[in-house]
């Protein structure tokens, strides 16, 4: 009896990216990398699995993502505890304590690639989704905080995108979160009987997360709740200040919101996100702050830091929604031939070609003219190279153009083998 197998496919919330789709996640990480060079930023790369405690400490053991949404598990070798990263931050501190980065100045570094949260999939965010991660480690001063600010500003319009807003808040230093902490705890249980049980389980752990509720009935409450500005003393409200002077001085519209808080227990004083109405509910589409605590905390000598974490997949729907899906060629060069004399001359032109920049792709095996013409037309090439028995025994290629240029008038001429490449990659390149 045959053994019958249920048909593989990918898990749910991981989804696979492919060749045309990938085009444009291409071209995006592409300006991205020119766009933080221009701000001096570097590549930093950092494992995808992290002993679970980093992340336990550094982002919190009371928020959603520690408490729900960590894919972690015990290494069966040695017992170690285990987690596929759900962020970026934690992970390039940690490595910035164990290599000394900071020991002789400050580093602007930044990260692109995949993160793990094990939560319901939605618009924009799936189970292993991706993220631009920028982090300026060892600089202090609101100056920092608005460059990263006008960085994102300068995206934005690199990509074209004029419907994103900016929402401004400060979550102060810890003894004033502290006093406030205590002052919003008796403002949750005068109002237990509105909260609901997700509220009521955060009130004592995570009261400041309560704020951020999407829940109808629970908003007056909110809306009435001590706010952790008043709290604020005067060297946290001139950090503030300097912030926001930098971002009036340089044009950025904002909007200061009270109950921004993010979602991570590392942040203190600037807290920041940019949203949209395009996207439906799931409308952060950047979000970032300060976190001066964080790389002490992790076991490093004091030092501040500030960072931003962009979803990828959610500012690739937005861009998206305004531009054409974008043409992503196979190769420049599709070598055509007949024989396998034909065959063999044509592999050894492709790597002249390639020698001189080309993409190339030579069609593999045998096939009537008509099917490989057809190949090379959807491979999108620009030109097709075209081998056989006469053009061995002349020593040139019939060249085809297959997408013309206004300055060209000939589609299909004659070209010495020795020519061949420089000819192409004068109209190519």
């Amino acid at each position: 009896m045959t053994q019958q197998f249920q048909k593989l496919r990918a898990l749910t919330g991981m989804k696979d990216l492919l060749p045309g789709e990938s085009a444009q996640w291409e071209h995006l990480e592409e300006l991205v990398r020119e766009w933080l060079a221009s701000y001096g930023y570097r590549n930093m790369r950092t494992p995808v699995l992290e002993f679970t405690q980093l992340f336990a400490r550094g982002i919190g053991e009371v928020t959603d993502i520690v408490e729900k949404e960590m894919y972690s598990f015990t290494d069966s070798l040695n017992g170690d505890k285990l987690t596929m990263r759900p962020e970026f931050t934690a992970g390039m501190v940690r490595a910035s304590i164990e290599h000394n980065l900071l020991y002789d100045r400050p580093q602007r570094v930044y990260a692109m690639g995949p993160v793990f949260r094990h939560e319901r999939p939605q618009r924009g965010r799936y189970r292993q989704f991706h993220q631009i991660d920028v982090e300026a480690l060892g600089l202090p001063g609101p100056d920092v905080d608005a460059e990263l600010i006008l960085m994102l500003a300068r995206l934005w319009r690199l990509l074209g995108l004029n419907d994103i807003r900016l929402e401004l808040n400060s979550l102060g230093q810890a003894s004033e979160r502290a006093a406030h902490r205590a002052a919003l705890i008796a403002h949750l249980e005068a109002h237990k009987d509105v909260l609901d049980e997700e509220a009521q389980r955060r009130m004592y752990v995570n009261p400041l997360r309560v704020l951020d509720t999407k829940n109808p009935a629970m908003q007056d409450m909110a809306n009435t709740a001590p706010r952790l500005f008043d709290f604020l003393q005067e060297e946290s409200k001139a950090h503030f200040r300097g912030v926001c002077e930098r971002l009036d001085d340089a044009g950025i519209a904002y909007t200061l919101n009270p109950r921004l808080v993010r979602g991570l227990d590392y942040y203190n004083l600037t807290v920041f996100e940019w949203v949209t109405d395009r996207l439906g509910a799931q409308g952060t589409v950047c979000g970032g702050g300060r976190y001066d605590g964080l790389i002490e905390l992790l076991g490093g000598k004091s030092a501040p830091a500030v960072g931003f974490a962009i979803g990828m997949e959610r500012l690739l729907d937005l861009w998206q929604q305004d531009q054409e899906p974008l043409a992503a060629p196979e190769c420049q060069v599709y070598m055509v031939h007949q024989g396998e004399s034909a065959q063999r001359t044509c592999a050894l032109l492709a790597e002249q070609l390639r020698d001189a920049g080309l993409h190339v792709i030579v069609h593999a095996g045998s096939s009537g003219f008509k099917s490989q013409f057809k190949r090379a037309d959807a491979s999108g090439a620009a030109v097709a190279v075209i081998v056989g028995d006469n053009e061995i025994q002349s020593q040139a290629a019939s060249v085809k153009w297959l997408r013309l240029s206004d300055e060209q008038t000939e589609q299909q001429e004659s070209v010495e083998f020795e020519q061949l490449a420089a000819v192409i990659a004068a109209r190519i390149l």
